[in-house]
């Protein structure tokens, strides 16, 4: 999302700034009842769902029956709001654990991942690098870095991914051949990666096929998991980073299925 999720801006409405503070409310708590949020903002639970039905329709939280999650499912991917606030300390390690792949010079992918994104804090000691991504709060990063030169990946934009995507975004990936590219999924089987939403899926699977070297960064609550639709193999990446979290019988079960796996201290 490219609005702030404090409710501090003057120009909302009263229910736009109530439905910011809700927002937010769902995001750190991940889910809750609709009678907490009628305890928590005081107001009616007709006001409460009200509320809901519009971010749902703006694909920043999901209702179900008595409450309200911005957690993922098998078919519906977390707002990008939701994934910026989780696993900190595990994206932070697989980003200290992937700088070490880029070298000064290199070009870069990045998917409009988190946990691609947490790279960019590390990037500043080694450049010259060329970067290209489709997420816009990397997009926002880079530009303020030096000795980056930075390509800017366009398509249809999501609002709840603040990324771009769709056939153009694909397009725009296929003409490029980077030396790495870091990315990551919503879920992990033993031989799989998954993603929820088909979209996505197309843009990845583009990037997939345009890098020379492909890093997939998974912290382990992602593991065990299935989601909708298949992006590819595991043995597809030439590395599957996980954190030092990941249980050693499930990091030995993906190196047993032909996965090239690295663990990332925390």
């Amino acid at each position: 999302m490219t609005s702030d999720l404090d409710g501090d801006s003057p120009e909302l409405s009263r229910p736009a700034r109530r439905q910011t503070e809700i927002a937010a409310y769902v995001v750190k708590h991940g889910s809750v009842s609709a009678n907490d949020l009628v305890e928590a903002f005081g107001v009616s639970v007709m006001t409460v769902h009200r509320d809901l039905d519009e971010l749902e329709r703006q694909g920043v939280v999901r209702k179900y029956r008595g409450g309200v999650t911005a957690q993922p499912t098998s078919v519906f991917e977390s707002n990008v709001a939701y994934r910026l606030n989780t696993a900190q300390a595990e994206k932070a390690a697989l980003a200290r654990h992937a700088r070490a792949m880029i070298e000064p010079g290199m070009s870069v992918l990045l998917d409009d991942s988190t946990s691609a994104l947490a790279l960019i804090d590390l990037f500043e000691d080694i450049t010259p690098l060329t970067v290209a991504t489709n997420f816009l709060p990397a997009i926002g990063k880079l530009s303020q870095l030096r000795d980056i030169t930075l390509l800017a990946l366009g398509g249809i934009y999501s609002p709840s991914h603040d990324s771009f995507g769709g056939l153009p975004c694909a397009q725009a990936v296929e003409a490029l051949n980077p030396d790495l590219l870091f990315c990551s999924v919503s879920a992990v089987s033993p031989t799989h990666a998954f993603h929820q939403e088909q979209e996505i899926v197309l843009v990845k699977q583009a990037m997939l096929r345009a890098a020379r070297t492909k890093v997939l960064l998974v912290d382990h609550g992602k593991l065990q998991r299935t989601a909708l639709h298949r992006l590819a193999p595991l043995t597809d990446f030439d590395v599957v980073v996980v954190d030092e979290k990941t249980p050693a019988d499930l990091v030995d079960g993906l190196r047993d299925h032909g996965a090239h796996v690295e663990v990332a201290p925390l």
